[in-house]
């Protein structure tokens, strides 16, 4: 059953009525309905708060990894391990076809239902995770094989066992090693972007994010919980902390924004399927007309320039 958050109620009777002209085949009916939905999206979905995005980037309905894998991924064939210690069910790494070019996809899953939820850690890798996306990396590099990293997570797991394991390093080795692996790499914000989490599959030749995804430093519930030790400051936390696509790309720490459905990726996942697999495959044609050392150039010059300001 779908779920719909407050500023989405209008939409949600909208379609109870639309599904209900559906079943009787009420033509005129549902021409009428549909306008209606038109309308209603435009108007409520145009005029969204930062607060108001960043649930939408944690919807539970939204697709997560593991759905754009299965969606836009032929022959897909899953990686498991680092080798070191244990697989890390938080960091997906699958090897198959994407139109037809062969593609290493890593992807870090938040799972639905608590049974799932549990099982992937809620999207928080561990140390392990990192380090099986890094061993992903260097086997598409190996064997000349793009990337795709489809970020989503609240954050790296900040739990004992993770810092005994060497969670800093982890995400510090990922994000030095990312620098120069000689594969076009395109990462991608599909929900949640959080912090040293999402920043140590985030290194690569373009960095771009769904309309409804967010990226922090924090999350705006720890911000509030810092700058303010009030949680009922949250929306006024979003809304510092810059956390939106408009925000970032204007500011340069970021290259595109995926123009997912206005709906939501929540409500049109096949087509935002497909946004995240055209965007992919034109940035990698793009990408393979530079020469090795002119694509790590452009890495270089394009993560060097992150911060960079004038007064």
């Amino acid at each position: 059953m779908a779920t719909y958050l407050e500023f989405e109620k209008k939409t949600e009777q909208i379609q109870e009525e639309l599904d209900s002209a559906y079943a009787e085949k009420d033509e005129a009916k549902i021409e009428s309905l549909e306008n209606d939905l038109e309308k209603e999206v435009s108007k409520s979905m145009k005029g969204l708060s930062d607060y108001q995005k960043l649930q939408l980037a944690r919807h539970p309905d939204r697709p997560y990894a593991l759905d754009y894998i299965r969606s836009i991924m032929e022959d897909a064939y899953e990686i498991h391990g680092d080798r070191a210690f244990r697989d890390d069910p938080a960091i997906l790494c699958y090897m198959g076809y994407i139109g037809g070019q062969k593609t290493m996809v890593i992807g870090e899953q938040k799972g639905r239902g608590t049974k799932h939820k549990l099982k992937r850690n809620f999207g928080m890798p561990n140390p392990e995770g990192y380090r099986k996306a890094l061993r992903a990396v260097r086997l598409a590099e190996k064997f000349n094989i793009p990337v795709l990293m489809l970020i989503d997570t609240p954050g790296a797991y900040p739990g004992l066992g993770a810092e005994e394991r060497g969670q800093s390093e982890a995400i510090a080795k990922n994000l030095f090693e990312f620098t120069n692996i000689k594969v076009p790499m395109i990462s991608v914000v599909i929900g949640e972007g959080g912090s040293g989490g999402a920043l140590a599959i985030g290194v690569s030749d373009k960095l771009a994010m769904m309309r409804y995804s967010v990226f922090a430093v924090i999350s705006p519930e720890g911000c509030a919980a810092i700058l303010w030790n009030d949680p009922q400051k949250v929306e006024q936390a979003a809304k510092a902390l810059k956390i939106t696509p408009d925000d970032l790309i204007e500011h340069g720490l970021i290259d595109d924004i995926l123009d997912e459905p206005l709906i939501g990726a929540h409500r049109t996942k096949e087509v935002s399927a497909q946004i995240l697999k055209d965007y992919f495959l034109e940035q990698v044609k793009i990408l393979k007309e530079l020469t090795i050392e002119e694509m790590l150039e452009k890495r270089y010059e394009h993560l060097t320039s992150v911060g960079a300001f004038s007064e």
